[in-house]
């Protein structure tokens, strides 16, 4: 199956996500399909990028979002990409 989650980057106590499209048996921090995006924790804001369009179209093929992509996506809306 393949999934859209986190995979962390940064040094410790600064952390620093991508936002990668991954086959499920990988490693978190490990060979990743695409990375279509970033998540900085630490931003006051701004901190959030993603290519809206990349989502949709890995979840065309069937890609499931990690319960904490989910989150961020709930938190971060955006506009519907246009077609």
């Amino acid at each position: 199956m393949i999934k859209i989650r986190l995979a962390r980057t940064g040094t410790n106590k600064t952390p620093l996500y991508r936002i990668v499209v991954t086959d499920s048996r990988s490693k978190r921090d490990g060979r990743h399909l695409e990375n279509i995006g970033t998540y900085n924790p630490r931003a006051a804001t701004g901190g959030f990028v993603l290519k809206y369009e990349r989502l949709a179209h890995w979840q065309g093929y069937g890609a499931q979002l990690s319960d904490e992509m989910a989150r961020l996506l709930k938190r971060n809306p955006a506009a519907a990409p246009s077609t």
